[in-house]
């Protein structure tokens, strides 16, 4: 890949020296204003001295995203010993599904890239134009090496620029992809599909509906104890604030057994129904699935409803349709996993207090010993703050009896990466 010449200010080298993956705009000299977005740059500090190579972002804070560290530049060779890598860490979870993460981002070593395989399918999503190639060769490569015949390219939501259509790179990927999960059977829609089809990330939630809540997956607890903190320095972000890598204070705990045997199950923002269809598995015997969205809803019904009796759909804004349920709406299980609610760090405040209000309309709708699920996969709001703002609003009734801990293939490699929270509450 040809790359341009860029010299590093001597806070952009020191980033990149502590870890971090990115460069952020606010590191860059006005030398960059000659980039076009897309570039690969050749990065070197202030003796010529090349530090490693990148991909600069034309728009928004993170101008050059890390895709090799060194003087050695990016080779084939070299990509396919990062794919190795990241296989080698899934080898265990390929065992128990065949719906994976391949390839996730900068975690892996990859910026910008994501490659999920579902079935007999990989669809590939790149984040910024620059990261193209480098997609459509994770996808090929991992192809070969899994013998999967259908690779699908398609445009990531939150990237910039001009809107692309999907791509087939290989094969012929069907609209419908059935993907399996232990004992239970889902279905992705690959076509227009949120993300590259569905959530992964909530696997875990899946597999603890399955097993009472007291299956602590040694997946899990590995990926957890494997989130050592970085040595050094504090690393700097955007807006200057500096973190630290995540201690592995993700880790599971033990419940006692919680069967959702006969359960009634409220599941809000439920997108395709796939957490209500794992808890009617479990034994759930009424799931209500609610979420703004009436064509996710009807793909819900369509394909996650193994008994069509024990489920109900409702279409509508959660934000408005919460607080006007009646009092005597009364669940075993209440789930409340909203979508991403912001990218900017400004308006984290905003954010937590809108989960406040949700938390605080679900709560009474629990049950006596009951049990609330709240998740956050708003990167911008830390592991502890999203803590201390459930804790805040749910200690008094409730008491926490799991914390999910990101799956295998979803590692965190650094805060950014630390997205998904996910906590289980049991009304006292």
């Amino acid at each position: 890949m040809k790359s341009r010449r860029y010299q590093l200010a001597k806070d952009a080298v020191a980033v990149l020296y502590r870890g971090h993956p990115w460069i952020f705009r606010d590191h860059l000299s006005t030398a960059a204003q000659v980039f076009r977005d897309g570039d690969w740059l050749r990065l070197v500090d202030g003796k010529n001295a090349v530090v490693g190579y990148g991909i600069y972002d034309a728009e928004g804070a993170i101008a050059i995203r890390l895709v090799r560290r060194g003087a050695d530049a990016p080779t084939a060779k070299w990509l396919r010993g990062v794919l190795s890598t990241a296989l080698g860490k899934r080898a265990a979870l390929m065992k128990e599904t065949d719906a994976v993460r391949l390839v996730h981002g900068e975690a892996d070593g990859l910026p910008g890239v994501v490659v999920d395989k579902f079935g007999d399918t990989l669809v590939a999503q790149s984040y910024t134009r620059g990261a193209d190639a480098l997609a459509r060769f994770a996808a090929i490569a991992l192809a070969n090496e899994l013998k999967v015949p259908n690779v699908l390219l398609r445009p990531a939501l939150r990237r910039k620029g001009e809107e692309q259509p999907a791509r087939v790179l290989r094969g012929a990927p069907p609209a419908l992809q059935a993907i399996h999960e232990g004992e239970l059977t889902f279905f992705v829609d690959l076509a227009e599909g949120q993300k590259s089809g569905t959530y992964l990330d909530l696997r875990g939630l899946r597999r603890a509906f399955a097993s009472s809540f007291t299956r602590v997956s040694e997946l899990a607890v590995k990926a957890a104890v494997e989130q050592k903190p970085v040595k050094g320095t504090p690393m700097e972000g955007a807006d200057g604030a500096t973190s630290r890598k995540p201690k592995a204070t993700a880790r599971p705990t033990l419940s006692t057994p919680h069967s959702l045997s006969g359960a009634r199950v409220l599941n809000l923002f439920a997108y395709t129904g796939m957490l209500g269809r794992a808890a009617e598995q479990a034994g759930a015997t009424s799931i209500t699935d609610v979420d703004t969205s009436e064509r996710a809803l009807a793909f819900a019904a369509a394909h996650h409803a193994g008994d069509p009796k024990h489920h109900r759909y409702v279409t509508a804004d959660i934000f408005q349709w919460l607080p006007s349920l009646a009092a005597d709406e009364q669940y075993d299980l209440v789930i409340v996993d909203p979508p991403a609610m912001t990218s900017n760090k400004q308006q984290v405040p905003a954010v937590l207090a809108g989960y406040k209000k949700l938390y605080r309309a679900a709560a009474p709708h629990v049950k006596s010993d009951g049990l609330l699920v709240v998740a956050c996969c708003t990167s911008r709001v830390e592991r502890e703050r999203f803590r201390a703002t459930t804790k805040e609003i749910l200690n008094d009734q409730f008491e926490k009896v799991l914390d999910l801990a990101p799956e295998a293939d979803h590692p965190v490699a650094f805060p950014q990466t630390d997205y998904l929270k996910i906590e289980v509450w049991r009304r006292k």
